[in-house]
């Protein structure tokens, strides 16, 4: 009898066995699985990625070549490409597509004219006597190695924008003369009371129709403020920048 007790035993546990190792078996074939599908997905992310890069590139060009000329100062294509690459980053962080055709011919305008305001600005700029001091360009480019934490971080940022640190000088010069120039030529609008209220009440009126309670406007109202202080900063420039055109020879030229 115990013979026989122990030949079932020996065959349970050999089925018991037989079954845990078809267990582990179809738990690593599904693991492998897994793994095969995640590898496949980031496969088809790569390639998506490659061929967006693909479109991208395709939409610079020659970093010699004119793309402009405003009151005879050329703008060249490597100014072109950098502005380009900026606005295409800025696209793909609002969710959109950056190398679709109609979006191509978008950011294609809104670099040139971007270009071409920022030369209109800095050429009034010279002609008034705006300027950089070394001191102000040597402090704020000490800020920008900061924020890099090292100069060996701060060479290879430099190194992957294809730019010396003389040109890099250069740039802040401009940035330090537009900002001036922007500051006491095109003075931001006084964003009254009722303009705030305005816009929260706007703000409020759309909340509540998603079923959401909206904060106190003494809670945002510093935020609503420096969003309509931009805002009309930014209008006013643009409009400074249309009337500088009038007086201005600009040829496109891609």
């Amino acid at each position: 009898m115990k013979k026989i007790i122990s030949v079932l035993m020996v065959c349970l546990l050999a089925v018991a066995l037989t079954a845990c190792g078809s267990n582990d078996k179809e738990k690593k074939a599904s693991d492998n699985n897994d793994k095969a599908k995640t590898s496949q997905a980031q496969k088809k992310q790569e390639k998506q990625m490659k061929e967006m890069q693909k479109k991208l590139e395709a939409q610079k060009v020659g970093n010699k070549k004119v793309v402009a000329t405003v009151n005879n100062e050329k703008i060249k294509g490597k100014d072109y490409n950098q502005a380009l690459s900026s606005s295409q980053m800025q696209m793909q962080q609002m969710g959109q597509d950056p190398s679709s055709k109609e979006a191509a011919k978008q950011i294609k305008k809104q670099t040139i004219e971007s270009l071409i305001g920022q030369s209109l600005i800095m050429q009034d700029a010279k002609k008034k006597g705006y300027k950089a001091s070394s001191a102000e360009v040597n402090a704020q480019l000490e800020k920008t190695k900061k924020q890099y934490k090292g100069e060996k971080n701060f060479t290879a940022a430099l190194k992957q924008a294809n730019l010396s640190e003389s040109q890099l000088k250069a740039q802040i010069a401009e940035g330090i003369t537009s900002q001036k120039y922007i500051d006491k030529e095109v003075p931001a609008d006084t964003v009254t009371d009722k303009e705030i209220q305005d816009y929260y009440n706007q703000y409020a009126k759309q909340g509540t129709g998603k079923g959401q309670k909206p904060p106190k406007l003494e809670e945002v109202k510093p935020q609503i403020k420096q969003q309509l202080e931009q805002q009309k900063k930014q209008e006013k420039l643009m409009s400074h920048v249309k009337s500088l055109k009038k007086n201005a020879k600009i040829d496109i030229k891609i």
